[in-house]
């Protein structure tokens, strides 16, 4: 992949798919349909097994068949597989078998637990640099990792050929700032409620879990900071952040998947030790989404329900 065409797709709208479960086991329908429901309102791109998708939850071969479900249904809309873990050898292992599929990045945070300060990090990362069979995606991540990658550090792996973009969740915005200022790498937000702040200053993308939830709004609003319309940018944003705040009020992604079955897209299980969310939450997000429906009226084509209609038809 040459730089012009790697600049090029890590942009726009990514959804980190949840992953639907049916009992103990992975729901394909359902991952299918929630693929269709995101291409149809028009996001720029599908993350796989990242932590919304649970996959700390999921097995290498079942992370493998949710990789393979999503691409096949994804048509010619990128696809970025999450890979985590903290013992090298076997994170290099599975990284060897993503090889044969046609992945547009493979997103990595450094590894978890162990700390291994920021030698470590760079030098992990660029091992994964070297092997990967796609641009790797870091994903700055401290809350969950147990290592805060430094801006220097970060500026050091932009220069590699084969690191393509960052996935800011680093809670710095003299990090973020400085990243964009440098442009070796694609900053992409990371944190929802820092989207439209990343976009204004030049960031190149995000990826947002609770773009599940209207994704068609998520990416007018990153078309319109684009056109440099940012009144109707803020006014988007705004009219969002209440939503945004709720998927995020008890842990992730227990609040979307009770949207999401409420929407009839997929069935409200999550795999131990991720609960579901509250009867209280759910009830709150839902007329938290049907004051933003009542704002910005969807059209047939990114309302969730009349697609699993035609789907279960």
């Amino acid at each position: 992949m040459s730089v012009s065409s790697t600049e090029a797709v890590f942009q726009g709208v990514w959804v980190p798919l949840v992953t639907p479960f049916s009992d103990t086991r992975i729901d394909g329908g359902a991952l299918r349909r929630l693929v269709r429901y995101c291409a149809a309102a028009g996001v720029d791109g599908l993350v796989v097994c990242g932590s919304t998708g649970e996959a700390a939850a999921l097995d290498d071969a079942e992370q493998l068949a949710v990789l393979d479900t999503v691409l096949d249904e994804a048509g010619a809309l990128p696809v970025v597989m999450g890979l985590a873990g903290n013992h090298q050898g076997h994170v290099l292992q599975r990284l060897a078998a993503f090889g044969t599929r046609p992945l547009a990045g493979v997103l990595a945070p450094a590894p978890y637990y162990v700390r291994p300060g920021q030698q470590g990090a760079l030098a992990y990362f660029r091992a994964l640099a070297d092997a990967a069979p796609a641009p790797l995606v870091l994903y700055d991540i401290p809350y969950r990792t147990g290592t805060a990658l430094d801006t220097d550090t970060l500026l050091a792996l932009a220069r590699h050929g084969n690191i393509a973009a960052v996935k800011d969740c680093g809670g710095s915005l003299d990090k973020t700032m400085a990243l964009i200022a440098d442009g070796g790498l694609r900053v992409m937000a990371g944190e929802d409620l820092q989207a439209l702040s990343t976009l204004c200053l030049g960031g190149s993308g995000i990826i947002a879990a609770a773009a599940h939830i209207r994704p068609d709004l998520f990416v007018a609003m990153d078309r319109a900071v684009r056109a440099q319309h940012l009144d109707t940018a803020r006014r988007l944003f705004h009219a969002l952040a209440p939503v945004i705040r709720l998927v995020f009020a008890e842990p992730n992604p227990g609040p979307l998947k009770a949207w999401l079955a409420g929407q009839g897209l997929l069935p409200d299980v999550l795999r131990p030790p991720m609960p579901r969310a509250s009867a209280d939450l759910a009830a709150r997000l839902a007329r938290a989404v049907a004051e933003l429906d009542r704002q910005f009226p969807p059209s047939a084509s990114s309302s969730a329900a009349p697609l699993s209609r035609r789907a279960a038809a």
